[in-house]
């Protein structure tokens, strides 16, 4: 694939040659007779021995001359796109190993050469050299995938400025201010035609390079240069991302601390600040992973990221883009640690949307799946404030919420747990399911509602009539609830009137 690339280009720029070629003759051929004859006619004459003495020193001058050049060509630390429009040979047509280390070192220089996508190619050797930057990379790909042997410490150094050259780049401003992927199309980076060859050859050394080597060229600026580009809006480019920084949390434990330290320092702005970051989802996927292999008994810095990070994430206004992801975080440290089941309950009511309804539905979600996760024990710390929120929920206008909490008692630990605590959790319920009965606009949601009614009769009939009982005489009347309306704002009058008077 890569000789066809190579050859199909050559021969574009071959042509483009050719051509110029032919009109320089046309235009330099009376200039070169009427110059020739002019220096005939001035030249003197010369001994013919001298004269072949001279052309031969001057043979030897260029031949040196020429070799000279061709060295300083490879030695070359920057490159031009001039240099790209010159073919080089294929790495597998090289069979000396030095040169062969070489020729790969010159190609990744060579691909240091940045283009600007944005704008239109100016000429043809332009568009031509950007094919053949890409012709080099996948060339790249292809060597450092099939040789047994392309790995030398000589190289890391280049390898690693290439990637940098290329990948860490300012990222343009966002297309849109309240990006939602449901709706909005992706942002693509024009660049990607590049972009992807690199990250590609980057997964593959990272995957196939020793790991000790990687640990001694690859620094924190390097990381933290890496973990920043998480914030591009180019789908594609976040997943290859997330690849590479999980490879390399895995195969180089000395950085693992700070990698988690910098990615939390991307998720606290989004917390507490309000900041979009087009990257959570992608960076909760790898915090998911790494949670997944947390060692028992889990460490304290552990379960503060559960507290300080990864709860508060719940209030976040676009919670719905990365809602998955965090919940699956949040039940790998229940499964981990059971006890922490009631910090995540309580966390979660303490967060829990007023307003949209969307994100209670995702919340409700959520708490089922941390339901069947906790013990008896650690859900009776929260029982009373956990029902009263559920029985919130089940008297929403809103008839998908009000469904999707009904819906919870088809679970059977939960089913089980409130027929074991019918005494604590009825009299909590009870009115929200008598206010669905009766008023709710939504057939199906009094349907359901019936439901659980006929299940907690059949459960314990005595204790549901007594419930209803208390439910019926603690209610009051409208008269007297208009009379502490009315006794209430006199109160306020009065204070009001007092305020003036004092000013």
């Amino acid at each position: 694939m890569y000789q066809k690339l190579l050859k199909n280009i050559q021969a574009r720029i071959n042509s483009k040659e050719n051509k110029n070629k032919v009109n320089m003759r046309s235009s330099d051929d009376v200039s070169s007779d009427s110059t020739s004859m002019k220096s005939n006619q001035n030249k003197p004459i010369t001994n013919n021995h001298k004269t072949s003495n001279n052309s031969s020193s001057i043979t030897n001058n260029n031949i040196s001359h020429g070799a000279n050049t061709a060295k300083n060509e490879d030695e070359k630390d920057e490159y031009s796109i001039e240099d790209l429009l010159n073919a080089e040979v294929s790495l597998r047509e090289v069979q000396n190993a030095d040169d062969r280390k070489a020729l790969f070192i010159k190609k990744l220089k060579l691909c240091c050469i940045i283009f600007d996508f944005t704008v239109g190619d100016l000429d043809q050797n332009h568009q031509l050299a950007k094919e053949m930057k890409r012709t080099y990379l996948l060339e790249l790909v292809e060597y450092i995938s099939q040789s047994k042997h392309w790995f030398s410490e000589d190289c890391v150094p280049v390898i690693l400025e290439m990637i940098g050259t290329n990948l860490f780049r300012s990222l343009p401003p966002p297309v849109y201010d309240d990006f939602d992927p449901e709706e909005d199309e992706p942002n693509f980076d024009p660049s990607w035609p590049h972009l992807q060859f690199v990250y590609e050859f980057f997964h593959r050394f990272v995957m196939t390079a020793d790991v000790k080597v990687i640990r001694r060229y690859i620094d924190k600026r390097f990381l933290l240069n890496m973990i920043d580009l998480f914030n591009s809006e180019d789908p594609r480019e976040r997943d290859y991302l997330k690849m590479i920084l999980h490879r390399i949390y895995g195969r180089c434990m000395p950085f693992r601390s700070f990698i988690r330290k910098a990615m939390n320092n991307i998720l606290y702005p989004v917390i507490y600040l309000n900041v979009r970051h087009n990257g959570i989802s992608e960076l909760l996927e790898i915090l998911g992973s790494i949670i997944n292999g947390f060692a028992l008994p889990l460490k304290e810095e552990h379960v503060l990221f559960l507290r300080n990070v990864l709860i508060p994430m719940h209030k976040v206004s676009f919670l719905s883009q990365f809602h998955a992801q965090l919940a699956y975080c949040v039940t790998q440290f229940i499964q981990k640690d059971p006890s922490l089941a009631s910090s995540v309950i309580g966390g979660m009511l303490k967060f829990w949307p007023n307003v949209s309804c969307q994100k209670e539905l995702l919340y409700l979600n959520e708490l089922e799946e941390v339901l069947e996760l906790t013990g008896t024990q650690q859900l009776e710390k929260v029982i009373e404030p956990l029902f009263h929120r559920i029985s919130h929920s089940i008297c929403s206008n809103h008839f998908q919420v009000a469904e999707r909490a009904l819906f919870l008692w088809n679970n059977d630990i939960i089913a089980t747990f409130t027929s074991d605590h019918r005494k604590k959790i009825l009299p909590i319920i009870y009115p929200a399911l008598q206010k669905n009965y009766s008023k709710h606009w939504n057939s199906t949601v009094s349907s359901l509602t019936l439901n659980i009614i006929r299940i907690f009769k059949e459960m314990d009939k005595e204790l549901y009539e007594e419930v209803a009982r208390n439910y019926k005489n603690g209610r009051q009347s409208p008269t007297i609830k208009k009379q502490k309306r009315d006794s209430k704002w006199k109160a306020i009058q009065q204070m009001s009137n007092m305020n003036k008077l004092l000013k």
